[in-house]
């Protein structure tokens, strides 16, 4: 049996070595039209930020460590031009010689990834705009930043890797701005957990534009629907579509978006051609809807389960759940599953809460406080996504929620995970735990919640009563309107201030005092409802949404 794989890096790469671990006889063929095979895409930006400092690191296997550990086949520089599925062939072009040649196959898989998105703006060619895929793309930007040296960069686009580029320019001691054209940076975010984000990258010294977009670019400078922004270097970060063009053309299906539509067990329409990576069609996991979600994890399973196949192993691949973590600076944002907008899209009734946990106990030395938003299914109380936003530990729990969430936990279920504690790696109430038994309490009854976005409809005119229990430190710096202040620890005594027949709509900092006197409260015949995430989150978001959307930097 011959196989021939079209790309290689995390899909391809991870499906050669698969198949040669199944079947010892098999003929692989990896055909890669770029110079390296199998490099680390996820670690590029930190090459140009300097925290990889060699280039040889970024590259994890070669032609040669191919061949002589799996005796695999990769040809470099070999562009597939066209396939002919009748024919069972593939034409190949030989970039180094620009000739052409036929190569056959019993089964293809294709692994072509997916391309940057180029907005068509005016000088979005100029010489000082980069994009950034590969190892050619990282070198240039290097270079150009050593020979160069510029000053100041614009980073378009505020997803992950526009992020990870911002934060490495920024080490790289240029002066760094981002524009988006959201309300907010990272869309697996939801707004109000992207605020903190957005408090601490600011502190860092990158500007953020945001509601922003880029109308055209000239004159070493970014012209913004509103504003203009000079730029030495910039960088497009505004998304990646699947690069299909090789397989449309020879009857591959591909949906709107033009991913390849594949099966459970990565195969097209056309008989033994398989497709994997950032170019298919996947399912979404939480929903069962069709999705685009380029990942290496879900790539690398992907190759892994077409080489099951083509040997005869079967297999499917279960869907992808989005699971993924960013470094910026000395904080971590990681997401899992679905966010509030991809839920309302699903068309799912959902709940929610917010939960501000340390990483490690408090008396332990390096304790750091985390944000955690967890949504469930209010029907099934599956649990359908998570967000975390803190420092240390958060990827360690984003990995638990991701895991609950693959093998069908409820949100329930999270109180009653037993999880590794020492005072400096965590807690006896992990804030996985804190983020279970706050659910739980939600869905028995035993607490009713109301959030930041709900604070501005709440009536003044004395039919509620509006109760902030911080401490008159805490209050002293801010409060929100309306709102009596009697710190919890005097709170019974001071009861007869609140009237019986009123609901009571209670905060302090983070939710879990105020949840305290809710349960006072209630103890006492009110009827009570304490602000989910408290004063930090309210004042949080509520600080990012009064933010001007532009500040010219040239009166900085």
């Amino acid at each position: 049996m011959k196989t021939v794989i079209i790309g290689g890096v995390a899909g391809g790469a991870s499906a050669a070595a698969r198949l040669r671990r199944l079947d010892e006889t098999a003929e692989i063929i990896i055909l890669e039209r770029g110079e390296f095979v199998s490099f680390a895409n996820c670690g590029l930006p930190y090459y140009i930020g300097g925290a990889i400092t060699k280039r040889e690191n970024l590259t994890l296997q070669t032609p040669e460590s191919f061949r002589a550990r799996f005796r695999i086949d990769v040809r470099v520089l070999n562009e597939a031009v066209q396939i002919n599925p009748e024919a069972k062939t593939v034409t190949v072009k030989d970039l180094r010689t620009g000739g052409t040649y036929e190569e056959s196959y019993d089964s293809l898989i294709l692994s072509p990834g997916a391309e940057p998105i180029k907005p068509n703006i005016e000088g979005a060619d100029s010489d000082i705009v980069f994009t950034l895929r590969n190892i050619p793309d990282t070198l240039k930007i290097k270079n150009y930043i050593d020979s160069a040296k510029p000053k100041s960069a614009v980073v378009i686009g505020g997803g992950y890797i526009g992020v990870e580029m911002a934060e490495n320019l920024c080490n790289a001691g240029l002066d760094v701005s981002i524009v988006e054209l959201a309300d907010h940076l990272i869309a697996s975010l939801d707004f109000d957990m992207a605020a903190d984000v957005h408090q601490y990258i600011k502190k860092k010294g990158i500007r953020l534009h945001l509601q922003n977009g880029v109308t055209a670019i000239r004159d070493r400078t970014v012209v913004l629907q509103n504003g203009e922004i000079p730029a030495d270097l910039i960088i497009l970060s505004v998304g990646v579509r699947p690069e299909t063009a090789l397989a449309r053309a020879c009857g591959i299906q591909v949906n709107a978006r033009g991913s390849i539509v594949v099966d459970g067990g990565m195969k097209t329409n056309l008989p033994d051609i398989y497709a994997v990576g950032d170019a298919v069609e996947v399912k979404d996991f939480v929903t069962g809807r069709p999705a685009f979600i380029p990942l290496a994890g879900p790539a690398n399973k992907q190759g892994r389960i077409a080489a099951d196949q083509i040997a005869g192993h079967g297999g499917a691949y279960a869907g992808t759940q989005g699971s993924a973590v960013l470094k910026l600076f000395d904080m971590t944002v990681a997401t899992t599953g679905l966010n509030e907008k991809s839920a309302q899209a699903a068309g799912i009734r959902y709940d929610k809460t917010y939960t501000y946990s340390a990483s490690h106990a408090s008396y332990y030395p390096g304790a750091a406080n985390m944000s955690v938003k967890v949504l469930w299914d209010q029907t099934t109380l599956r649990l359908l996504g998570a967000q975390i936003v803190g420092f240390d530990g958060v990827d360690k729990r984003m990995d638990v929620l991701a895991t609950a969430i693959r093998f069908g936990a409820k949100v329930t279920d999270l109180a009653s995970l037993e999880l590794c504690y020492a005072p400096p790696y965590g807690s006896a109430k992990d804030p996985v735990n804190m983020a279970g038994f706050v659910a739980e309490n939600v869905i028995s009854g035993k607490i009713k919640q109301f959030f930041w976005h709900d604070v501005e409809g709440l009536p003044r005119d004395g039919s509620v009563t509006l109760l902030d229990v911080r401490t008159k430190t805490e209050t002293a710096g801010g409060m929100i309107d309306g709102f009596l202040n009697i710190p919890l620890d005097s709170l019974r005594e001071n009861l007869g201030r609140l009237p019986k027949d009123k609901p009571v709509y209670v905060h302090c900092h983070s939710g879990l005092r105020s949840y305290i006197a809710c349960r006072i409260l209630t103890g006492n015949g009110y009827d009570c409802y304490n602000l989910a995430g408290g004063w930090r989150l309210y004042e949080s978001v509520i600080n990012e949404r009064t933010v001007p959307e532009y500040i010219c930097t040239k009166c900085k």
